[in-house]
């Protein structure tokens, strides 16, 4: 696969698909700058050598055509300030006013369409609108990882319109640093697997014991362990029809050596609220009326140690509700540990989506080996599927 640093872009209009899908508040102002500033340097590569840049996204989830709250326009101050240079706005992604735009565009400028899932088209892979959009540049550039998993017109079908096509430095990095992990891993290899269910999970569990010495299992995914043994989980979240696939799961675990380091206590409260009444309960003998909402001081000091020992760690999701205080104790623990691990040289890749924002929240972003901008498509990349969009520039 080609990156950018094979590509002279002097004289060249590149189309690059970015990942502008960012949080904006109530006022349209973005809130987390992070996916746009992870492409800052892709974009700059390309101004340097003399090219200009037509940037395509989506943003949010518009239902029927345009919305003005996803509206990609909100994302242009913030690229101007992160680029330190003025950006043009296409009031459409495809048609004639566009067209004007992106063919008028001199080197060194830089132009964003609006969002490209005002049509229907983009997300159903169509091939006349994809052509449509190749209209805009001379070189196709894929730097949006995190919709790589996803066959939509503008992350890989389009590309077939081009005879010059390239991987982005986001795309590049992502794409290495998990292969950092999942086939050149320095032992022990620890995973760490949070979130609410084991169903979102299952297929990267089942990946990743072929491959770690540990996996660690917290959030709201541990109780459907903890009550296919047989134990209490009083409230907790649990899957029931996922009790078998649990059992399963361990007996995998234990045939193939790896410790499975399930969470020994919860700190339970007695409803979901940021004021419930909190206690600390051992994982088999929750009481009834009880719900665990993170995991215990016992747990985090058995998760720590063994992430503290550990050469290569891969974290996805948190250990309980980390976005309310009380609850935010075992997700803390973990980054901690992740960032002593990282500091006595080990590897760590935090696994985007809730992962990323809680190491962001912990202002520890800078002090783990890679964050990655992107959830489900790296889940799915460790899930051992191939992603189109990757494909798509082969």
């Amino acid at each position: 696969m080609k990156t950018i640093n094979d590509i002279n872009f002097s004289g060249k209009r590149a189309l690059i698909r970015v990942d502008f899908n960012v949080p904006l508040d109530k006022s349209f102002n973005v809130t987390d700058d992070n996916r746009i500033r992870a492409t800052i340097p892709t974009l700059n590569k390309i101004l340097k050598d003399g090219g200009s840049c037509i940037l395509m996204s989506h943003l949010g989830r518009p239902k029927e055509g345009p919305e003005e709250k996803y509206s990609l326009k909100h994302t242009l101050k913030t690229t101007e300030q992160l680029l330190g240079r003025p950006v043009k706005f296409a009031s459409d992604c495809i048609g004639e006013d566009a067209y004007k735009l992106s063919a008028a565009l001199k080197p060194g400028e830089i132009l964003i369409l609006e969002n490209l899932r005002f049509y229907k088209q983009e997300e159903k892979g169509d091939v006349e609108f994809a052509e449509k959009l190749s209209k805009h540049g001379d070189v196709y550039v894929n730097d949006a990882f995190g919709t790589a998993h996803r066959a939509h017109a503008s992350t890989t079908i389009v590309a077939q319109f081009f005879k010059e096509k390239a991987a982005g430095y986001v795309m590049a990095a992502e794409l290495e640093n998990a292969d950092k992990v999942m086939q050149k891993a320095a032992r022990p290899f620890t995973a760490i697997m949070g979130g609410a269910k084991i169903s979102d999970k299952i297929l990267i569990i089942e990946n990743l014991l072929d491959k770690v010495n540990n996996l660690v299992i917290g959030g709201g995914m541990a109780y459907t362990f903890f009550k296919a043994m047989g134990g209490n989980i009083g409230n907790s979240l649990v899957e029931a029809d996922k009790l078998d696939l649990a059992k399963e799961l361990i007996q995998k675990a234990k045939a193939k050596g790896v410790d499975l380091l399930l969470p020994i206590d919860s700190i339970v409260a007695d409803k979901f609220a940021a004021d419930a009444n909190t206690d600390i309960a051992n994982n088999t003998s929750i009481k009834d009326g009880w719900m665990g909402l993170d995991i215990g001081p016992q747990a985090s000091q058995v998760f720590s140690k063994a992430i503290e020992d550990s050469k290569t760690i891969l974290w996805n999701g948190p250990m309980g509700v980390f976005e309310m205080e009380k609850f935010a104790a075992g997700t803390k623990a973990v980054a901690n540990a992740v960032v002593k691990a990282t500091e006595k040289g080990g590897f760590s890749l935090i696994g985007g989506g809730d992962s990323a924002a809680a190491v962001n929240q912990f202002g520890y972003n800078e002090k783990v080996s890679y964050v990655s901008t992107g959830g489900g498509a790296l889940l799915e990349y460790f899930e051992g599927k191939v992603l189109p969009g990757v494909k798509a520039l082969d």
